[in-house]
């Protein structure tokens, strides 16, 4: 064994142990040390501390290499004394991970980007600037991939480059003239010798180029143009996966940011689709396999980095949620290891135990992955065979011996292999015991046998829609991948739709929705990918005919089946607001990504309302009230865009609008449904010249952008006509102006919507000065004989339009007796006494309204009460029956005879008619 060797000026105390430990641990930095006594001093003077960039770029700069071999020679021995000193302090137990990956990667961004600029002004010198369209000079691009994208390097690890440069032209020089091709050919030759080739001070890197574009087989560099076409024309499912870490290297004068920014615009859209691709999972599923295949092919099943339970299998757990999910969540399209898996725990896509036990593993493995490269500074990842090998390698993890240190690998790399088979596991293998009915749908007696079985009530329907479906032309047209997810999701939704309780009504919705999604491989992925989101899927659309139609709608909510908060029934909604920011901040004047932003955060929201509606996690009033809060924040949103792109006209765009918008109807009492449109009035009270011009164009705008179908589908339905003059007035009314309406123009009808009035977005301070107006019209005395008689022709009027006219069924909002019949009552009750009774002024909710009045004696309790529980009913079976038969909710007369009586009752005793 070579001798150990003293840090000559080491402070004894401070590095003596960890010093002894690295020399007995590595073979490669006793001989180091012995070749080249002088890295002690470096050692001595650095090793108490991280080395830093700063002092790899002072060592290359005081070397001041003027020649190729100088170059190579002080970058060599830079490279020897960063790895000396990451041994000492790493098997010194004084540098964490991320200092030894941070400092090799630094190592590598310093070295190359040093070598780059020296090659370049080398060559420049004989050819002049390669020049880009403008006549600016360009540099070569360096993209690090793989751990050295992800500043993830380990200590003898290989670099893997891929080197573009911006645009094709000429050098400019005045004597001999190069093609921009050739001279960044030249470039990378050059770059690549420098760090790559073997000398008797060894090499700093092993340079790898085969991720470029046609790997070993493609040009050495190339243009940004020739790369966007490659994408676009060749790049497969695992140049994805390698490009979702790359980094441009360029630092000081090799950075051209704009250039940067085009390479990422392009690479981008290529590596992060725009829709959730759960196509991904097969592509890495097969990648891995090949993988796998190899490694048992050259028996390295013990093989830290590629063997079972490796390194490489949480990479790619790691990697594949960033495909599937990176394009519409670009929080994700980050590049180290660690920080994805801590982002997707923090998201709720994997278990918070899940990454936990990930992250213990890859640190474990990385760490054991150095030591097994310090030893002789090699690219290994095998476990050593030799008994005092092993015991060394034992000993610098801390273990007693090797059997210890077998059973803590053994069991991380259980984990890692048990996690990755939960990620990437194929989905049900073998034939589906109904396959034979979906591939074969004809109605014989042992098809439609099994069918009734299995609770199937109309099984012959079901084989004749069934064999109409796989006759189509839609169908037979469909790419044979997607036709091949279809046939194996088939029988599975036979099977997940006899599971529910309406089997039938399930299988055709199902079945509809399938068709719908035919063409969307990464849909039909998902389902394949995941059974139990195909029964949740099941159980909602059986549930409900209108959350089938939504899913229809929106088929991107599927992924939303994969959320473990989808049944959180406490909504933290300053985190909602805070995401939802998040996204448009990405996005900021993509005025249609900003709308379908919009939408489909709304739909992913209440759809999460849907399913917990659905499993019976809410009464109709929470359901109202979050529905409400909802609607509330994206019409607040709404507003701070549009006015973000109008605020430059106004005279002072640093300030807020003062402008608000108040909500009628159901969002103003918040008692919003899934369908629910929006009945809105806008205001403002801003007394510069041209202020109404401009409030006027953002009203316009926010009803357009809610109300405008995009492909995303539409926000909400916006109805204005509540405004003083209904269409034919002003869309903005300054505040004055709508108090005076009210005062003295307005209908008694509209004195009545104004009970269930609020303010929910913009100014506060116009928002109380509505709230103090509305006060002042509904505190108004009023002849009590005259607005009976304008409430009851109001209500005549409304029973002549939309009354059913049936004497064995019952419309639960329209009919006498019916929710609007208790709405008019409170609203009389309200308008003719709130003078008196100050209390009926706030906008409480109907319920909580006729408890006051007959707290007051306006009512007699003893009939208030039944007609505060059949309102209470007749919501919430007015809300049942539109999840499943439209927008018209009826029932049979009969069976609310009761509730129809009471409410006739107050009526009655209210207005003195029956």
């Amino acid at each position: 064994m070579e001798p150990h060797i003293d840090p000559r000026g080491a402070d004894p105390g401070a590095l003596h142990l960890p010093w002894q430990t690295a020399q007995t641990h590595s073979r490669y930095l006793r001989q180091l040390l012995a070749a080249r006594p002088q890295i002690a001093n470096w050692l001595g003077e650095h090793a108490a501390q991280p080395v830093t960039a700063a002092q790899m770029s002072d060592f290359l700069a005081q070397a001041a290499p003027a020649s190729d071999e100088s170059l190579k020679r002080a970058l060599r021995q830079l490279r020897q004394r960063v790895m000396a000193t990451l041994i000492v302090r790493d098997l010194g137990n004084l540098a964490p991970l991320s200092e030894v990956v941070e400092s090799m990667t630094q190592l590598a961004d310093v070295t190359t980007n040093f070598a780059l600029d020296f090659f370049h002004r080398q060559l420049s010198e004989l050819f002049g600037e390669p020049l880009d369209s403008r006549g600016q000079p360009q540099r070569l691009l360096v993209i690090g991939m793989g751990k050295l994208g992800g500043r993830e390097l380990n200590v003898s690890s290989d670099v893997d480059y891929i080197f573009v440069y911006p645009e094709e032209g000429q050098t400019g020089g005045s004597g001999r003239r190069l093609d921009n091709y050739d001279f960044f050919l030249r470039l990378g030759k050059r770059l690549i010798s420098a760090l790559g080739d073997i000398s008797e001070d060894g090499q700093v890197f092993r340079v790898d180029m085969r991720l470029r574009p046609n790997g070993d087989s493609g040009a050495l560099v190339g243009s940004l143009g020739s790369l966007e076409n490659y994408f676009i024309t060749q790049g497969r499912e695992w140049e994805r996966y390698a490009w979702i870490k790359a980094r441009v290297m360029n630092e000081g004068v090799n950075l051209q940011p704009e250039w940067v920014n085009a390479l990422q615009s392009i690479a981008r859209p290529f590596v992060f689709r725009k829709y959730l691709d759960f196509g991904a999972i097969n592509a890495m599923r097969g990648l891995h396999a090949q993988i796998r295949r190899e490694v048992a092919r050259k028996d390295m099943a013990e093989h830290i980095k590629l063997g079972p339970g490796g390194i490489r299998e949480i990479e790619f757990i790691a990697q594949v949620f960033q495909l599937i999910r990176g394009g519409r969540e670009p929080a994700l399209q980050i590049r180290p290891t660690l920080q994805v898996l801590a982002l997707l725990a923090e998201r709720r896509l994997l278990p918070v135990e899940t990454e936990r036990e990930l992250a213990a593993a890859y640190e474990f493995l990385r760490r054991l992955e150095h030591r097994l490269q310090y030893v002789n500074d090699a690219q290994t990842h095998r476990l050593p065979g030799a008994d005092e090998e092993r015991r060394q390698i034992a000993a610098s993890l801390g273990f007693a011996d090797w059997h210890g240190f077998l059973l803590v690998l053994d069991a991380h790399r259980a984990t890692v292999a048990r996690h990755f088979e939960q990620v990437f596991s194929e989905p049900e293998e073998g034939r589906h015991p109904l396959a034979g009915i979906w591939d074969d749908p004809v109605a014989g007696d042992d098809s439609l046998e099994r069918l009734s079985t299995l609770g199937f009530r109309q099984p012959q329907v079901m084989l004749e829609g069934l064999q109409s479906f796989r006759q189509s032309g839609r169908y037979l047209q469909l790419p044979a991948s997607n036709r091949e997810r279809l046939d194996a999701l088939g029988p599975r939704l036979i099977d997940a739709a006899a599971a529910t309780g309406t089997a039938d009504a399930t299988w055709q919705r199902g079945l509809a929705f399938l068709d719908t999604i035919s063409r969307r491989g990464a849909y039909l992925a998902l389902l394949q990918q995941y059974p139990q989101a195909l029964m949740k899927l099941a159980e909602l659309i059986g549930s409900s005919s209108w959350a089938a139609d939504y899913l229809t709608r929106h088929p991107i909510l599927l992924d939303e089946l994969l959320d473990s908060r989808i049944f959180d029934v406490t909504t933290d909604w300053q985190r909602f607001r805070q995401d939802l920011h998040a996204r448009l901040a990405l996005h900021v004047d993509d005025i249609e990504r900003e709308m379908d932003i919009l939408r489909e955060t709304h739909h992913a929201q209440v759809f999460h309302f849907l399913a917990q509606d659905i499993a019976g996690m809410h009464t109709v009033e929470h359901l109202a009230d979050r529905l409400s809060e909802l609607a509330d924040i994206m019409v607040q949103t709404t507003m701070d865009l549009c006015w973000h792109k109008l605020k430059h006209r106004h005279p002072h765009p640093e300030c807020p609008p003062r402008f608000a918008v108040i909500a009628y109807g159901k969002l103003g009492g918040k008692e919003l449904g899934f369908a629910s449109d929006l009945d809105l009035v806008y205001l403002h009270n801003d007394p510069e010249p041209d202020a109404g011009e401009l409030y006027a164009r953002l009203g316009q705008r926010m009803s357009t952008w809610m109300s405008t179908q995009t492909a995303a589908g539409m926000l909400f339905e916006v109805d204005l006509r509540l405004r003083p003059n209904g269409d034919s007035g002003m869309l903005v009314s300054p505040i004055e102006a709508f108090r005076d309406y009210q005062l003295q123009h307005a209908w008694v009808w509209e004195h009545q919507a104004l009970t269930r009035a609020r303010f929910c977005a913009g100014d506060p301070a116009v928002g109380e000065q509505f709230e103090a107006i509305r006060i002042e019209i509904l505190s108004q005395a009023r002849d009590l004989a005259t607005l009976r008689d304008e409430v009851l022709a109001m209500r005549q009027r409304m029973l002549d339009q939309h009354a059913s006219g049936s004497e064995e069924s019952f419309d639960i909002k329209h009919d006498r007796g019916g929710l609007i019949d208790v709405e008019f009552i409170v609203q009389y009750l309200v308008l003719g006494h709130a003078h008196r009774h100050p209390r009926l002024c706030g906008n409480l909710g109907n319920i909580a309204l006729l408890g006051i009045a007959a707290e007051l004696g306006l009512i007699p309790a003893d009939l208030a009460e039944p007609v505060r529980s059949a309102y209470r009913e007749f919501r919430r079976m007015q809300h049942v029956l539109r999840l499943n038969a439209g927008r018209r909710a009826r029932v049979e007369r009969t069976s609310v005879s009761h509730r129809i009586e009471a409410v006739r009752a107050l009526w009655e005793a209210v207005f003195g008619v029956a």
